[in-house]
């Protein structure tokens, strides 16, 4: 089998989807008939690439199609100042994204703000998903325990404004539970993502302090989601406390809850090979 790799699956897209005029930037792996999107998280340096590297082998072995959009704002996607609800924002950019390569139906996995997006999308657009698998994120609402912003969300704020190796270290070391995984190369890697789009790192800053409130809290209307939903969290998530996620469940009607002991905010990486599995058999029956 041929050694996927992220340059052999990059490609560019113009949407014009209501107000939004852009280019995205997508990896599109595998030939199944059947679609799964992966949405990775807020994090400065993030890609659809580096927040799922080690799910989408399993899932184009097992006969899916697997896209990963880069977020307007992200990586090789166009640059944008946000002032409004970002989870809107890249749902729209999404609905645009399945239209131009002709999707109508998609399996969705989202990671913290990409889980926010996977809602907004799924209010949006009900009959155009099939499951939604959520980490991480979801509602935007607030923990009943632990102050916000979170440590975590603090940490991300230091490193958008002071893009150093020290700032990423201390927002990874809190990010995931088991940071003896975290290498030099992967440290430098993700410098490296964040320096090279200094105007993605900008329009963040320049979004929050427009709108603070960037992922609006969405728990009033989590029942309007009738699809088969798996959400997943971390016990030891410094991000988003693991009670946030027990609001997707008292919220969606059809969700089922798989708490990772020992796990950050980062389910799919600190815990791939079971991640793997568990989402695969939601998907399949």
């Amino acid at each position: 089998m041929t050694t996927i790799t992220e340059a052999s699956t990059s490609k560019f897209v113009r949407i014009q989807e209501g107000d939004l005029d852009l280019q995205l930037h997508y990896n599109d792996v595998g030939q199944g008939a059947e679609t799964v999107v992966m949405l990775h998280g807020s994090g400065p340096g993030a890609s659809g690439w580096a927040n799922f590297n080690r799910n989408i082998e399993p899932f184009v072995n097992a006969g899916y199609r697997v896209i990963l959009m880069d977020c307007p704002g992200w990586s090789k996607s166009d640059p944008i100042v946000n002032t409004g609800s970002r989870s809107d924002l890249n749902a729209r950019a999404l609905k645009g994204l399945l239209d131009a390569i002709g999707l109508d139906k998609v399996h969705i996995v989202g990671n913290s703000m990409g889980a926010h997006s996977t809602v907004a999308f799924a209010l949006a657009n009900p009959a155009r998903v099939g499951k939604l698998i959520l980490m991480g994120g979801g509602t935007g609402g607030p923990s009943q325990f632990v102050p916000m912003p979170t440590e975590g969300i603090k940490l991300i704020g230091a490193l958008y404004r002071d893009p150093t190796i020290e700032n990423l270290k201390r927002m990874m070391n809190v990010f995931v539970y088991d940071t003896s995984h975290l290498t030099d190369e992967l440290f430098q890697a993700r410098l490296d993502n964040m320096l090279a789009r200094r105007d993605h790192l900008e329009n963040f800053v320049k979004s929050s302090t427009a709108n603070p409130k960037q992922f609006p809290d969405l728990g009033h209307r989590l029942g309007e989601i009738s699809a088969q939903t798996l959400v997943i969290w971390g016990r030891d998530d410094r991000f988003v406390p693991m009670d946030v996620g027990l609001r997707l469940i008292w919220g969606i009607p059809n969700a089922q809850l798989h708490v990772f002991n020992q796990c950050g905010h980062w389910a799919q990486w600190e815990h791939a090979d079971t991640f793997n599995r568990l989402v695969l058999d939601f998907l399949t029956h």
